[in-house]
């Protein structure tokens, strides 16, 4: 078996802010798989967050041997970008060879639709309640805080759109102290959800704090190896397959997180609908679904992803699975 990576960059359809930094492009990772008779695509999205870049990414997986099943690349990677894209290009091959869906595959039932939450960029507050408005009929916004001027975006944003459904990333940008002051007019704005306000490694703070609004593990969430580590700070995790290391580990982290009782949240790295296409799979029944990062872009993959007014629909096999 053959594994070739390449890299492809997408114009975004706008420059994308958050408190980290803003980009006009999408960096992206393609990694194919063949026997010679069927392939499979997987991409990945390395984060800096991680450590990750676009050169570290692309020499784990071209030291890769050609033949390794799913199985024993859990026993060569780490959780990360790198082992996503194979896995989910694994998933895909197999698929092919059997002539199944790979949710077939899986074991699950025939996936559907799934609303997904929209996510505004980070701007002035002017701007932003111009973002909101001409978003207005999506059901769920979500808005990337985490500054000294969060309040005024997010009154501006209600005011935009005052009937969607609000969820709120602060990008470990706030302090305990920050986020106790806050919870009330979070509440009072109708936000349904608050992820990660607290940096990973430094989230103890949260133990025995009041949530009315639930709190959702990002950052200090990949697998299942990180569930201990949350109990008493967390009503939910966020799951993205390029945290996770793949579709496999990802189905994986959410039968344990739900079994823990934990709500379940589906996100993505900014990327293509190739990237997400794996995501659908453990987006259903979610609780909240952020799928968005091709309704960030200018450009898409061939097949892309149909998003409607029903959600972000599963992909073709043109696509992938």
């Amino acid at each position: 078996m053959r594994i070739e990576v390449t890299r492809d960059v997408f114009r975004l359809a706008q420059v994308f802010t958050i408190s980290r930094g803003s980009r006009t492009e999408a960096h992206v990772l393609t990694v194919r798989v063949s026997d010679g008779l069927h392939s499979g695509r997987g991409e990945c999205v390395p984060y800096a967050r991680y450590g990750e870049t676009l050169d570290t990414v692309t020499a784990e997986i071209e030291a890769l041997s050609g033949d390794l099943s799913r199985a024993e690349l859990y026993d060569v990677l780490p959780a990360g970008a790198a082992r996503n894209a194979v896995d989910c290009a694994l998933w895909d091959l197999e698929a092919k060879r059997a002539g199944k869906r790979v949710w077939e595959l899986a074991g699950m039932s025939a996936p559907g639709p799934e609303i997904t939450a929209y996510t505004l960029s980070l701007d002035t507050p002017d701007a932003m309640r111009a973002q909101a408005e001409h978003n207005a009929h999506r059901p769920v916004l979500k808005i990337k805080l985490g500054t000294p001027d969060d309040m005024p975006r997010l009154e501006a944003v209600r005011a935009g759109a005052p009937r969607s459904r609000i969820i709120v990333d602060a990008n470990e940008g706030w302090s305990a102290a920050v986020y106790s002051d806050l919870a009330p007019h979070l509440v009072r704005l109708g936000v349904a959800l608050v992820e990660q306000p607290l940096r990973a490694g430094e989230d103890d703070a949260l133990i025995g704090m009041d949530r009315p609004v639930p709190v959702c593990a990002d950052e200090s969430c990949h697998d299942r190896a990180s569930l201990p580590a949350l109990k008493g700070k967390y009503d939910m995790i966020n799951i993205k397959i390029d945290k996770t290391g793949g579709l496999t580990e990802a189905l994986a982290l959410r039968a344990a997180a739900m079994a823990e009782g934990y709500g379940i949240m589906v996100g993505c790295m900014v990327g293509s609908s190739l990237a997400m296409a794996p995501a659908t799979l453990v987006a259903q029944g979610a609780a909240v679904t952020d799928l968005d990062g091709p309704l960030l872009l200018a450009e898409d993959r061939e097949a892309p992803l149909v998003f409607d007014d029903a959600g972000v629909h599963p992909p073709t096999e043109a696509l992938w699975g």
